[in-house]
């Protein structure tokens, strides 16, 4: 279902004025820097970037169900703003660029459901900051992408907007829960998307997409007005917002306009990013991890891991294994995911109760059961005391990895076990199980077991940047993950720019590709 909201007096503009020339095809797969040249040089117009953005989502839209919220005359009004600005000699940093946001963020005067039927009538009264600073920034917002429902999923479906599916494969989904927000960007609908990530919610997408994505430091954009009934949330913890893009530069675009925009905070302290440390490739103090503690790679971690590590040797990269470093100097990746997880549900108990398997599997559990199974399934009840124990980890965490980006400057990683897997929808997501091939065959599994990688940088809140590293041999996008030091959000991103100069970055997904712009 696609939800497009005509705003009281508003009138379409005539069919004069929307024919997009063929420059604003061209610019259908540019990075949003080059859009936004185009538009400051005159070669474009607001206006024509936008319809021929709406074409493309009016042609590929029912296929892919990525923007099922539209504002379009809004749009269109505010891209006529934007050529008027354009045209007296004003510049801003996103003037007159089309985007979308994910659907959980608030936008005045559209529903704001999270998937979820009994928000159909949740209707925003106003942009939540991080929408507004985009807008005030000079971007065209046509819409909102789709989620999961509660944005608890790997797969971007749901009773209110149905089922989104990937530009890749539309037999495949596009991940969770920025789904739709990645599926755009591949599909050339936009240049540049919002989403937001607590347990890869940014990353995986991109991922699966073939996308840039950037898992924001905790706390540096506002969380305010992200979440169904209106004002319910003002933060999450761990969760944070990040910009989706088919650029790295990009990403530290979006990532500038979005700082500092919460009203208290803002009353006694700043964000002031670090400048990267590193600029070129071969300058980089890269640790790698290549397989989780005491699992066995997949063959697409295997992959990924070796396309990245082969080619950064070849520039000169100095590379070090995270099973080469001492023991005392590397956090417990084991230890740190069971917290993360702990807290993980904690904080989102009240959209996920446990299922009767997980309450049977609850009551059996030993007392001294520390695995991070057993910390999931605890969390929702867990007590106070407990939390803030964990709380205490996650502090003394988060000094050990600052401790640990003394000695190297980013940390390389896959983004999940496997690229974008086949829509399955059937039951509870916890029940099912999902094909993974390793070295001896394809195994098949739980849902939770896909998060390890995601769940790296979450607890101590750590920056993390997706970039695709090329295509596996069925054909599917695959990316790796670089995370860095707290705050230090423009390291990981100049990474992934400068693996995008050497190696290249976003494809053309081949429907796409074959002349039909």
């Amino acid at each position: 279902m696609t939800t497009t909201i005509d705003f009281p007096n508003e009138t379409a503009l005539s069919g004069d004025a929307v024919a997009a020339p063929s420059i604003a095809a061209s610019l259908a797969f540019a990075s949003a820097r080059a859009q936004l040249q185009a538009l400051a040089d005159g070669r474009v117009s607001a206006v024509e970037l936008l319809e021929q953005a709406l074409a493309r989502i009016e042609r590929h839209d029912g296929a892919l169900n990525a923007i099922p919220v539209r504002a379009i005359e809004q749009a269109r009004r505010d891209a006529q703003a934007a050529d008027a600005a354009l045209q007296r000699g004003e510049r801003k940093p996103l003037l007159g660029l089309p985007i979308t946001v994910k659907e959980n963020f608030d936008v005045a005067g559209l529903p704001t459901t999270v998937g979820n039927p009994d928000y159909r009538s949740n209707i925003a009264r106003q942009d939540a900051p991080a929408v507004a600073a985009l807008r005030a920034a000079g971007a065209v917002l046509i819409g909102k992408s789709n989620v999961p429902l509660a944005l608890s999923d790997l797969q971007s479906y749901n009773a209110v907007y149905g089922s989104s599916n990937n530009p890749w494969d539309l037999q495949r989904t596009p991940g969770g829960s920025s789904g739709g927000s990645a599926a755009a960007v591949a599909a050339g609908f936009v240049a540049l998307e919002l989403g937001t990530d607590i347990g890869g919610s940014v990353r995986i997408p991109a991922h699966f997409n073939g996308v840039f994505g950037h898992k924001t430091s905790y706390g540096l954009i506002s969380m305010r007005g992200t979440g169904a009934p209106q004002g319910r949330f003002a933060a999450r913890d761990l969760s944070v917002a990040g910009p989706l893009a088919r650029s790295a530069l990009d990403l530290e675009l979006a990532l500038a306009q979005l700082l500092n925009l919460d009203p208290l905070q803002a009353k006694g302290w700043q964000a002031s990013l670090p400048a990267p440390r590193q600029q070129r490739l071969q300058d980089f103090r890269v640790l790698v991890l290549d397989a989780w503690p005491g699992q066995e790679a997949s063959l697409s971690e295997q992959l990924v891991i070796a396309r990245v590590v082969s080619a950064l040797q070849a520039q000169g990269v100095k590379t070090t294994q995270w099973r080469d470093l001492p023991p005392a100097q590397r956090p417990d990746l084991s230890e740190q995911h069971r917290t993360y997880r702990s807290l993980l549900g904690s904080s989102v108990a009240n959209g996920a109760p446990l299922t009767e398997a997980q309450q049977q599997r609850l009551a059996e559990l030993e007392p001294d059961d520390r695995s991070a199974e057993a910390a999931l399934l605890r969390a929702p009840s867990l007590p106070h005391a407990t939390w803030l124990q964990d709380n205490e980890h996650r502090h003394a965490l988060s000094h050990q990895w600052e401790q640990l980006f003394k000695d190297y400057d980013v940390v390389l990683t896959p983004v999940a076990p496997t690229p974008a897997f086949a829509h399955q929808q059937q039951g509870h997501k916890e029940e099912r199980r999902f094909p993974v091939a390793y070295a001896d065959g394809v195994r098949h599994i739980g849902f939770r077991e896909l998060f390890y990688w995601a769940g790296l940088p979450v607890l101590p809140g750590l920056p993390a940047t997706s970039f695709p590293v090329g295509l596996d041999d069925d054909g599917l996008p695959v990316s790796a993950q670089v995370v860095g030091p707290y705050l230090e959000d423009r390291t990981t991103i100049a990474f992934a720019h400068a693996w995008e100069q050497a190696q290249g970055g976003y494809v053309v997904p081949p429907r796409y590709a074959q002349g039909d712009a």
